[in-house]
């Protein structure tokens, strides 16, 4: 079975502009890299689980952030990875200084026998739509564009 993630886009309006919260993901691998490389929070899931419960349970992992409210289904969005990412948006705004991320081991450097722990995420940033568009992982883009669409923004 190929993979599923879930996830929460939020997103707020800032001078009546909305903006999107995205994530950078921690690690080496990630940590010069920002264009293409944002995400929203999310995770992957179980079989039995609800996606829209994984996705609430990620967020807080990732971010420290409960959330509740009125959620917007968005569509789908499969990856070239062949991974499948469900995704909601949800109008809720929240202070980036106050995130804080699970965190997750790997060898580090590599081969060298050596542990190091890293945060899943390093930081987390608002960005308007069309930057969140150049910063977020090209094939989350979708989820960005469908969020404009159901706000109506042209």
């Amino acid at each position: 079975m190929a993979k599923r993630s879930a996830g929460i886009l939020l997103y707020r309006f800032h001078a009546n502009e909305p903006e999107v919260l995205l994530v950078h993901p921690g690690g080496p691998f990630w940590q010069k890299k920002d264009l293409g490389a944002w995400s929203i929070p999310k995770g992957e899931f179980e079989e039995e689980e609800d996606p829209l419960d994984a996705a609430k349970r990620e967020m807080e992992e990732e971010t420290g952030i409960k959330v509740s409210g009125a959620f917007i289904e968005l569509t789908p969005a499969k990856q070239k990875s062949g991974k499948t990412i469900y995704a909601w948006s949800l109008l809720k705004d929240a202070d980036v200084g106050e995130i804080k991320s699970n965190s997750f081991e790997m060898e580090w450097p590599p081969k060298s026998g050596k542990k190091k722990e890293f945060p899943e995420i390093d930081k987390a940033g608002w960005f308007a739509m069309a930057e969140a568009k150049e910063k977020i992982i090209e094939g989350q883009v979708p989820f960005i564009i469908e969020l404009e669409q159901k706000l109506k923004i042209q």
